[in-house]
């Protein structure tokens, strides 16, 4: 039986939250490169992670981390062109990825067959990782949100996806947007060295009393995410604890 540490970060508002985020990364930046020689992140979309990408970028903080041995991922994309305004890959770009000089990032292509785009993925993976057969990529960082509902990455309660143990991305359905889209899975996201979660606002409130109770068996899908061998971090305004 294994055992998952949660570290709990209540910030002021969504600025300090976005430091507060932007710290663990580049101190998770600096220990990876130091033993590993090379950084490995995942990120998600939504509109709670834009102050952090911002942040990120700006000079002072775009030096403290080395961009030339960082490699980017997608946990999930929607299924729609790299141009749209609903991209992941469209967002962290615009407000992160072409202000600093990363150079090694790889999208998923939300434009093709979804089930050809996750199979695609799922190998490119494999292939960057170095994976066997039935072994699952280790990151050193996942950035991750929760939705009013709930979920996280593209996995929503309900869907088979999240009883998935064998595949390293899916392509799913969003019951809410009725819309495709292609997540990584649980067994991924449980495997990183670090995952951090962002929320903030008084809607998330209600959400977080469940999400971040570890000491029952989980019901949501931000409730499953527990690494197994690796740190939980939660970052939230004043506004999500309080409501």
């Amino acid at each position: 039986m294994t055992t998952t540490h949660l570290s709990l970060y209540v910030t002021a508002d969504e600025q300090a939250m976005a430091e507060e985020a932007a710290r663990i990364i580049v101190a998770q930046c600096a220990e990876a490169i130091a033993k590993r020689g090379l950084f490995t992140i995942a990120l998600s979309g939504g509109r709670t992670p834009v102050p952090l990408f911002r942040l990120l970028s700006q000079p002072q903080w775009a030096k403290a981390m080395d961009w030339s041995k960082t490699v980017v991922y997608w946990v999930d994309e929607r299924c729609v062109s790299p141009e749209s305004e609903d991209s992941n890959y469209r967002l962290a770009r615009t407000e992160l990825l072409s202000h600093v000089e990363a150079t090694r990032f790889y999208r998923m292509k939300g434009e093709d067959n979804p089930e050809a785009a996750a199979k695609a993925y799922a190998k490119l993976l494999a292939d960057h990782f170095c994976l066997i057969p039935e072994e699952f990529p280790r990151f050193d960082c996942i950035l991750l949100g929760v939705g009013t509902d709930g979920h996280t990455a593209s996995l929503f309660s309900g869907d088979p996806a999240l009883m998935d143990r064998e595949h390293l991305v899916l392509d799913v359905y969003n019951p809410k947007q009725k819309t495709p889209r292609l997540t990584m899975t649980l067994p991924v996201l449980n495997n990183a060295r670090c995952c951090i979660f962002l929320a903030s606002g008084r809607v998330k409130n209600h959400i977080l009393s469940t999400a971040l109770n570890l000491m029952t068996a989980p019901v949501l899908p931000a409730q499953m995410v527990r690494p197994h061998n690796g740190k939980l971090c939660w970052v939230i305004d004043n506004n999500a604890y309080q409501g």
